[in-house]
């Protein structure tokens, strides 16, 4: 029986484990894939207080080596349900096992949509990323394309029009969809160029990124863009369905919790970017983290 298994060791889980070891819970942290989460795909992160630059798989092991350095227990295993039973949880994995808590927190995070392309998974951190907070500035005066036309999509070209020398926007649909006051910003800057109506339908074969090729949808007309970098904004997935029994889910699959990272079941905390906010970033995670931690100790220590 542990006090608190925390699912999920991205930032809002590693840091839930050291806050919940420092109060002297037995803790275990089960994850599915590799620890870190998706900042491990940020070759450098400059945003992160303390750390004027330092790899996404940097901070990640500091993480990990400060959490199990607390005394943290680590499992490599998918979860796949969580049960209640009232003062307790069960917590089942895809390997068979279940473990036992008096508390849970769910940080599964949420990943970004794919393109679904060949060589993508080769260069994403390393040609192709998700976030312009945490990567436009290594593109400065070169050449980027940017996938989406929603709003986060259009605030991240805008974002990345400001140092890049050009931006070329993808929009798979004939229009953007984002905000109008977003739209007439996009079209001002003289430096962003909008392609409607096209798709990514490839993507070069080389040792480094080198570009792209485009597919016009109206006539299948393809031509090929050197890019020095490919940012994809075409939304973010959560996994929390394995969940939703326990924990109220917003429209787009989110935990639709507070900050105080409470759900409506006792003994259930959620973290990091599985719950419904405004900003993901990883001090926004590692936020978290600290206070379902603090939150799920005081849960326990008024059984």
């Amino acid at each position: 029986m542990y006090d608190i298994v925390i699912v999920g060791a991205g930032p809002a889980g590693l840091t839930a484990a050291i806050y919940a070891r420092r109060a002297n819970k037995q803790v275990l942290l089960l994850e599915k894939a590799a620890f870190g989460g998706q900042i491990t795909f940020s070759p450098k992160v400059e945003n992160y207080p303390g750390f004027e630059s330092v790899s996404g798989s940097g901070l990640a092991d500091k993480l990990v080596e400060q959490a199990l350095g607390q005394g943290a227990d680590v499992e490599i295993e998918t979860v796949v349900d969580i049960r209640d039973n009232g003062a307790t949880k069960t917590v089942l994995t895809e390997e068979g096992n279940a473990y036992d808590a008096k508390a849970v927190i769910v940080c599964a995070g949420a990943r970004h949509r794919h393109l679904g392309l060949e060589h993508e998974e080769r260069f994403i951190g390393d040609g192709i990323s998700f976030c312009a907070v945490c990567d436009g500035a290594f593109y400065k005066d070169k050449t980027v394309g940017l996938v989406g036309g929603g709003n986060s999509a259009l605030q991240e070209a805008i974002l990345l029009s400001e140092t890049c020398r050009q931006v070329i926007v993808i929009q798979n649909l004939d229009r953007l969809t984002g905000e109008e006051q977003l739209q007439e910003i996009v079209y001002k800057r003289p430096n962003i160029q909008v392609l409607t109506g096209t798709v990514v339908s490839g993507i070069a074969d080389t040792e480094t990124f080198t570009g792209i090729t485009v597919r016009r949808v109206a006539d299948d007309a393809e031509q090929m863009l050197a890019l020095d970098g490919l940012f994809v904004a075409i939304g973010l997935q959560p996994e929390n369905e394995a969940f939703a029994g326990l924990a109220q889910l917003d429209a787009a699959g989110y935990f639709a919790t507070g900050e105080d990272c409470v759900t409506k079941t006792p003994g259930l905390f959620v973290a990091g970017d599985c719950r419904a906010k405004a900003v993901r970033q990883v001090a926004t995670a590692v936020g978290d983290g600290a206070v379902a931690a603090l939150a799920a100790c005081r849960y326990i220590d008024n059984l």
